[in-house]
Order: structure tokens, then sequence, then C-alpha cells
């Protein structure tokens, strides 16, 4: 199955150190057989897309967890895309959570979706109001689609080593 983790830029550092990544919790988002039934219209790109802003919403939280430990990291949101298989559907959380059965390993990831720089001043004050956003507060959901207007860039595997070093 295709999931859609949630990461940040120092998360993506490890999985290049390492070789695999670990999402929190073991939460990720795919296209789910309740998401599908959850829109009344969509082809599998469209709602695999839906799966994949569920992911970089999630992104944000971990972003807003970073900078309230203090850390520095690049504003980015990060979504890493992988084939992973024995993944458990939880509906009971959301349509699109999946738990993963471990650590994703490089050799599955598919492809990493990574912010422009242009995107850091929406993405900052996003994180913040990420929370409130989904509670309905009309002026965090304003700042979540100002950060959500930045489309994530797609990068290859073979890739993520030079975008890291750029920043």
């Amino acid at each position: 199955m295709r999931v859609y983790l949630p990461a940040t830029v120092p998360m993506l550092r490890k999985l290049v150190d390492s070789g695999e990544i670990t999402a929190i919790g073991g939460t990720a988002f795919a296209l789910t057989p309740m998401l599908r039934e959850s829109y009344a219209a969509g082809d599998t790109e469209e709602l695999e897309y839906a799966a994949m802003t569920e992911a970089s919403r999630a992104s944000l939280r971990l972003i807003a967890a970073e900078l309230e430990n203090g850390d520095k990291p690049p504003l980015r949101r990060a979504v890493v895309s992988a084939d992973i298989e024995g993944v458990t559907l939880r509906p009971d959380l959301d349509y699109a959570v999946v738990k993963l059965p471990g650590v994703v390993k490089l050799s599955e990831v598919a492809a990493v979706h990574v912010d422009g720089p242009d995107a850091e001043d929406a993405v900052r004050d996003a994180s913040g109001v990420v929370d409130a956003a989904d509670l309905g507060d009309p002026d965090a959901e304003f700042l979540l689609g100002e950060a959500e207007d930045h489309e994530l860039q797609w990068y290859a595997t073979q890739e993520l080593p030079f975008l890291l070093e750029l920043m």
C-alpha cells in the first residue's frame, strides 16, 4: 500500500544517514477504503493527494513540536511516500490513518515531498495553529490555507542527499 509519512527535515536527514525512517507513533496516511467512501467523487490520484495533504498537516504538527522543544528546524513540511505491506487501518482515528508495522527502509521509499524555501513563512505561521484550524477557527484555517497553497515539491530518493545539502 502506498503510504504517506509526515516528516520534518531533521527526520529526512536521519533517513539519509541511517537508511530508515520511523513514523512518529507508527502513524501514516493512505488512500484507505474509508477515505474513498468519504468522497462523493475523485479518482485514485485525487484521493491519494488528499491522504498526502493529511500527512502534510501532520508534518506541521511535528514542526510545531520541534519548535516548542527549542529546536530550530528548517520550516518546511515534508512527506515521505513509501510502499509498505502489513499496514493496519485506523478509521477510529481518521479515515486516512494507518499504522505501520515498523520502520520504513529507504528501499521502500518511492519519493519525498518537501516545501520550497518560499513556503517557510507560511509554514511557521500554520505550524502554530494547525490544531485550531482543525477545530474550525476561521483565522487559523486561513493561515493553514496559506501554507497549503504552497505545493510540496517532488524528489526522487537519490536526490534527497543533494536537497538536504542545499538547505
